[in-house]
């Protein structure tokens, strides 16, 4: 797995969820930035998935392959649904669920990398 791919997923990830989490506050919905914030965080986010998928086809990763692709398949529908839900939803809340989104795919990106390097 790639590091750098992984901090660059993980620090655009916190970013989005202070952004959103401030639009939240200011009472606003989900606007042009995000929307295309959250796209350029689904390509990092396919970039880090074609990564672990190149490094298991070529004989490396953890022995557990189940939870690693859950892990990069729950990470790629995301901010997909993310961006429909809070779409669907204009109002502060919709930003809200942005917030929510953004932090999951941290928390999992982090994760993923304690589960390719063999940690419980």
């Amino acid at each position: 797995m790639n590091t750098t791919v992984s901090t660059i997923v993980i620090a655009g990830s916190l970013l989005l969820m202070v952004a959103s989490l401030v639009n939240a506050f200011r009472d606003r919905p989900m606007g042009m930035v995000l929307l295309v914030g959250f796209a350029v965080l689904e390509v990092a986010v396919l970039v880090q998935a074609g990564f672990v998928i190149a490094a298991v086809t070529g004989g490396g990763g953890p022995a557990d392959k189940v939870t690693l692709f859950g892990y990069v398949g729950g990470q790629v529908l995301i901010p997909p649904a993310g961006v429909f839900l809070a779409l669907a939803e204009r109002s502060r809340w919709g930003s809200a669920i942005l917030v929510v989104a953004g932090f999951a795919i941290a928390v999992m990106t982090a994760r993923l990398g304690q589960i390719w390097s063999g940690a419980a």
